[in-house]
């Protein structure tokens, strides 16, 4: 169908690929955690809209930009990467010194706000465009009439299969959240820590090379 080839072996790697930690699971596991299911499922739908507009952008041709220009590949990176460490500092301005009182009152963050978080960590991962690129066109024929078309019903196949891994992690986050109880010093640690990765994630993204 579509000259898509292969389409089993396509589920398998796609399930197996969104397994892997990144910055993506890492703001799911978080905002679920601390705030819940919902949020996990807000940063998870944001994600998945990003991925959405990778795999278009893969498919009308405009990711093969970042695939060949260094200029925008550049551009992108340090987008995302200045991003992830802007998040990596306000967890860690949040968790300073602050007392009991002051954790417990602080306002939780909006679903609408981690929505968007989601969406910007993954739309500008320049990574995600070029692996697209390089991922999709495996599972389609060489002589299939329309390559674009095959290219989005695999994409969409895609993030159905990562929203439905990013949704189990926002569930197991926040069930593992509601069980435990936790003490507020630990929260932020555990706080610190999650901003530390992001740091990191950001630290790589900046120094990628485009290939």
């Amino acid at each position: 169908m579509f000259g898509i080839e292969n389409l089993w072996l396509f589920v398998v790697s796609g399930l197996l690929l969104n397994m892997i930690p990144g910055p993506d699971s890492l703001l799911i596991a978080g905002r679920a955690a601390m705030q819940g299911f919902k949020a996990g499922s807000a940063a998870a739908l944001g994600i998945g809209t990003g991925t959405l507009i990778h795999i278009t952008a893969a498919a009308l041709g405009l990711s093969a930009v970042l695939a060949t220009s260094a200029t925008a590949f550049t551009l992108v990176k340090v987008l995302g990467g200045a991003y992830l460490i802007y998040m990596a500092i306000s967890m860690l301005r949040s968790s300073g010194d602050a007392g009991e009182a002051e954790v417990l009152q602080k306002p939780k963050a909006s679903l609408k706000r981690i929505y968007i978080q989601g969406l910007v960590t993954n739309l500008f991962n320049p990574k995600i465009a070029v692996f697209f690129l390089a991922f999709m066109p495996q599972f389609i024929s060489a002589s299939s009439d329309n390559k674009a078309l095959a290219f989005i019903v695999l994409g969409l196949i895609f993030n159905f299969n990562g929203m439905l891994w990013c949704h189990f992690i926002a569930w197991a986050s926040a069930s593992l959240s509601n069980q435990l109880t936790v003490s507020i010093s630990l929260k932020k640690w555990l706080s610190r820590f999650t901003a530390t990765l992001f740091g990191v994630f950001g630290v790589r993204l900046l120094v990628a090379s485009q290939g």
